[in-house]
């Protein structure tokens, strides 16, 4: 057996779990969160743990045994806590701005870059230059900090573009004047 999904995950004081229909929801003070079980597995309550169990010993099922504990336990912990998110701005006039629920970037290009921001995800933006974003979905708050980077990634030469806070970006050497 999987030793991660034999591990169960426990519920904090003020996170509500129910499992109905193969679906695991949970709301605590952070917002609400479903993540419906692979085929194959099932979830069950025992006290204030969550339990994932295998209904079959197939490769699959063995596969998924420990990715829905560890989804599940994500879950648990994002209504309860949240997560977060830093990014950088690096270089001389890039810059970020909060309108609403959209981040206006000046990443260098003729026009500023607009950035919805998506349901689940707020943002705050420190001296222009950092983005912290946060939300109770791991996995949301992690593909918006990617999709941001995205619009400009650090450049090797000169470093400058949208990074993770800390880190760490690998330089390269540029040309040489008068190399022959």
């Amino acid at each position: 057996m999987s030793r991660i999904g034999r591990k169960p995950v426990s519920i904090p004081q003020g996170v509500k779990v129910q499992v109905a229909e193969g679906v695991v929801r949970a709301e605590g003070p952070k917002g609400k969160l479903a993540q419906p079980m692979p085929p194959g597995l099932a979830a069950a309550i025992d006290g204030q743990r969550v339990v994932i169990t295998r209904q079959a010993d197939d490769r699959k099922s063995r596969a998924l045994h420990g990715l829905a504990r560890s989804l599940v336990a994500n879950m648990v912990a994002g209504v309860k806590e949240g997560f977060e998110r830093r990014l950088e701005i690096v270089g001389i006039g890039y810059r970020a701005q909060l309108q609403g629920r959209n981040i206006q970037l000046a990443l260098g290009y003729s026009h500023p870059v607009i950035f919805p921001l998506p349901e689940g995800v707020t943002a705050d933006v420190e001296k222009q230059t950092q983005i912290t974003l946060r939300g109770a979905d791991k996995a949301l708050v992690g593909q918006t900090a990617a999709k941001l980077r995205g619009l400009r990634r650090p450049d090797p030469y000169k470093g400058k573009g949208v990074k993770y806070a800390g880190e760490v970006i690998r330089r390269k050497v540029g040309k040489k004047a008068g190399a022959k």
